[in-house]
């Protein structure tokens, strides 16, 4: 027997013991809005998605081939749209492919402060909002979608009804798993507790957490950047585990990211407990200066290292300073210790999106943690474009090919669009995931801000068009047509925005007295 109709037998059932007052039910469509509302809490839908995540976790560690990936979406409709897009291009299908919530985005585009930067300055409420506004837009997706399979269900011929009837009964749902940016936890780990619980609540089954200081966080690819000692990060992350597990969500996910490959800067010296522990290596890579006791000032902070006096260097501002070229052995170090503090995946920003770079910092720390998995940004803070085409020019160099022809300063001109140099830098950038995947184990692959360029992008595109010359055609050849031809759900922006499916509701309330939106007169008819 179906799910489809065990679950109006299952109405059936309960009809019948509520007695006559319930006569204007009908089971079948109590049985379809059930269908459509198939995740009825936030948890539920984290628990389904740490699930999802999970064994995608342990398909990676088997075949890095099957890595995973994100796009970066600022709200729900972008998140909507972009996993209908999906499952039109890849058989109906959303494995592997997941949201990424980016703090940035919320800060530029969500804030009631109007554009911020990404320094922690938004309402912390926000980003949990954000995580429901998406999960609700994507259950309005899977609604919208079987919407219309039980209208054509209602329209097929009986020798039909089998197949459509199997459609909704192995329904591929829109929701996907988030994983959601809560920045340096906002605060102190109690701070952070209680944002996890609102963010899980929601339906985060992925938390990413990072270990700048709270209160002066910066953006992972601007200067500044202050990271915190391991203790007071590990206690967020400890926070961040708390807080799945009193909501039930036992295999919840934390991707722990570490800022110090460009950060070179702490606010705090940390506490050592005893040689060679967490504190005194994060000590060790201090910028200091050996000293007498004569040689002290007032106010000077100074600590034993080794059976010596040192004096940190200490700017202007308070903060302490790293010695150069520390970064990415700290990164390492960082990385090690969050995993062994209770972390499932790791995230590193880097300078430039480098193969070889990546994979050298991943090598060391999988010596240690064989199965370590990473979490990378693709970023659009890098310029792709220049980046590898100095990295294919470079690599011609080093065989001894003749480069005279190529400004490498200048490689983002037009007009090396053709050369052979830039077919091999695309042809780099189009194995980049595959690559970092198979050599440095990256197992989530996301671009940050992908979806605030490409609205930029095509409101310039429009406003160029619909505001010169072309007028009306800037829009019709622009956008309608090509929504026309690409199949793009929303050209019938009518029913994308429920109101097939508020139709539907309304036969079912109201029996034939319903005055419905969808009839003859309809100019989406046209479409």
């Amino acid at each position: 027997m179906s799910n489809y109709q065990s679950a109006i037998e299952a109405v059936q059932a309960i009809k019948a013991k509520a007695g006559s007052s319930w006569n204007a039910i009908n089971p079948e469509s109590v049985a379809r809005m059930r269908a459509q509302n198939k995740f009825k809490t936030g948890l539920d839908i984290a628990q389904y998605t740490a699930n999802i995540m999970r064994a995608d976790m342990d398909a990676f560690d088997a075949d890095s081939s099957k890595y995973t990936q994100s796009l970066g979406c600022w709200h729900g409709f972008i998140g909507q749209q972009k996993m209908i897009s999906i499952k039109k291009h890849f058989a109906g299908q959303t494995d592997r492919r997941y949201l990424y919530l980016s703090g940035w985005m919320v800060a530029a585009l969500r804030s009631e402060f109007g554009p911020l930067p990404d320094q922690s300055m938004h309402e912390k409420t926000s980003v949990a909002a954000l995580v429901a506004e998406l999960y609700t837009f994507l259950r309005q997706a899977d609604a919208r979608e079987l919407g219309g399979l039980f209208r054509d269900l209602d329209a097929a011929s009986d020798g039909d009804k089998v197949a459509i009837q199997e459609q909704i009964d192995n329904h591929v749902t829109h929701v996907v798993p988030i994983i959601a940016d809560i920045d340096a936890g906002f605060g102190n780990a109690e701070a952070t507790y209680i944002m996890a619980k609102q963010m899980i609540e929601a339906g985060a089954c992925a938390l990413q957490i990072e270990n700048q200081v709270a209160d002066e966080k910066q953006c992972g690819h601007q200067d500044g950047k202050v990271t915190v000692p391991h203790a007071d990060f590990h206690s967020k992350i400890r926070a961040l585990r708390h807080a799945f597990l009193e909501l039930g969500i036992d295999n919840g996910i934390i991707v722990s990211r570490t800022d110090s490959e460009g950060a070179g800067l702490t606010k705090e010296i940390a506490v050592v407990k005893e040689p060679g522990d967490q504190g005194d290596i994060y000590n060790s890579f201090l910028d200091v200066e050996e000293i007498d006791v004569a040689d002290m000032a007032e106010g000077d902070v100074c600590f034993n290292r080794n059976g010596k006096l040192v004096r940190p260097k200490r700017l202007p501002s308070g903060l302490y300073q790293f010695r150069q070229g520390t970064g990415e052995e700290r990164c390492v170090f960082d990385s090690i210790e969050a995993i062994k503090a209770g972390a499932d995946l790791l995230w590193i920003e880097t300078a430039t999106p480098n193969v070889a770079d990546i994979t050298a910092m991943m090598d060391e720390v999988r010596k240690e943690i064989p199965n370590a998995k990473l979490v990378y940004n693709n970023s659009p803070s890098f310029n792709w474009t220049l980046n590898f085409r100095q990295q294919a020019f470079d690599a011609m160099v080093a065989a001894g090919a003749d480069v005279s022809s190529y400004v490498r300063a200048d490689l983002m001109d037009v007009n090396y669009d053709t050369t052979e140099l830039a077919a091999a830098a695309d042809d780099k950038i189009r194995s980049f995931q595959a690559d970092t995947s198979r050599e440095a184990g990256i197992f989530h692959h996301l671009i940050t801000l992908p979806t605030y360029h490409t609205a930029a992008l095509s409101t310039d595109n429009l406003a160029k068009e619909y505001f010169g010359d072309a007028g009306m055609l800037g829009y019709v050849e622009g956008v309608q047509r090509k929504e026309i031809r690409q199949g793009i759900a929303c050209v019938k922006h009518q029913n994308m925005s429920g109101s097939d499916m508020g139709d539907d509701h309304k036969e079912y309330f109201a029996g034939e007295n319903a005055l419905k939106a969808g009839g003859a007169n309809n100019t989406s008819n046209q479409f």
